[in-house]
């Protein structure tokens, strides 16, 4: 046993029905070396295979399990946010249903948790699967920690351990367009990593896709950057200078080659103008994108729908 107090461990789930079983053995198994007290939060985002009838036949069976069904996948930052205010544990460990994220790590977690550390986040030190997906992952972590106002680091995803206190604050955050790991990052406190294996998708195919993965890319730059807007203002003002510069030279070139001043003309006329749409379209569409987050933002809508928790923590406390 590593220590008496609780440990909550939050799990999203969404279509991982095979993988379900095997995660709940393990994550037993490691909760129960390192503490009498502990609690399982399973978080099903909506799921259409039959993760519920497990999650539901598993929380009837053993009372440390905690279920929190959403009326709808909410993506897994939904889910790990409902969790995590479920959750009441002093420490909260967050890490997917996919089997990808070991559960024997969390026992390190807890090593440097009671050595002071207030969040703790696993780092792939080797990811299987497409290089060309490995590949992008780094590029976009690489670039994130170059344009980002905060520093989150790289191959670092959502698997980590946080305090309580860090928690709360991220539990009363109003924001409703999450990106956990930024969040953690942007909280400050004592912080490190463990390198770990990151193993293929034991089960299924990932409900991540190319397209999907774009779309985290730009949560990631549009919630934590404000570089996009400075490289319009910058661009901008490199327009004006160049403009200035091309307009001095068509008037030498005018009085220097009359001749071919017309035809050169249209030329630079047709060229300019698609010049600068693309520059048009581009600077539009890099605002429309912050427009677009605070205009979900200024909805108000709730981060998640919670369908129904089955052994809730917060009512009813499960017996060691």
């Amino acid at each position: 046993m590593l220590t008496d107090k609780k440990i909550s461990a939050v799990i999203a789930c969404y279509r991982d029905e095979e993988s379900l079983p095997i995660l709940y053995q393990r994550l037993t198994a490691v909760l129960k070396d390192i503490t009498p007290r502990h609690e399982i939060v399973f978080v099903n985002g909506g799921s259409v295979d039959n993760a519920e009838v497990f999650l539901r036949d598993i929380a009837r069976k053993d009372p440390h399990v905690v279920v929190v069904n959403h009326s709808r996948n909410f993506t897994s930052q939904g889910s790990f946010s409902s969790g995590m205010e479920v959750a009441t544990g002093d420490a909260v460990v967050l890490l997917d249903a996919d089997l990808q994220d070991p559960p024997e790590l969390i026992q390190k977690f807890v090593e440097k948790w009671k050595e002071g550390y207030e969040v703790i986040y696993g780092v792939r030190s080797k990811r299987e699967g497409p290089l060309f997906f490995s590949l992008a992952t780094k590029i976009f972590y690489w670039t994130f920690r170059k344009l980002s106002y905060v520093d989150i680091p790289l191959d670092a995803g959502d698997f980590s351990l946080m305090d309580r206190r860090v928690v709360n604050i991220l539990n009363a955050m109003p924001e409703r367009d999450r990106f956990i790991r930024g969040l953690r990052a942007w909280v400050g406190f004592k912080q490190t990593g463990i390198p770990f294996h990151r193993p293929e998708r034991m089960f299924g195919k990932s409900t991540n896709n190319f397209l999907k993965n774009i779309q985290w890319a730009k949560k990631g730059f549009f919630s934590f950057s404000y570089k996009p807007l400075e490289w319009i203002s910058y661009l901008g003002f490199a327009i004006v200078v160049v403009s200035i510069a091309a307009i001095i030279f068509y008037l030498i070139s005018y009085f220097i080659f009359p001749s071919q001043a017309g035809t050169r003309g249209i030329q630079t006329i047709i060229v300019l103008i698609l010049f600068m749409g693309g520059i048009q379209l581009l600077s539009l569409s890099i605002i429309g994108e912050y427009v677009g987050r605070i205009f979900e933002e200024v909805k108000q809508r709730p981060k998640f729908i919670v369908k129904d928790i089955i052994n809730d923590p917060r009512k009813e406390k499960p017996s060691v």
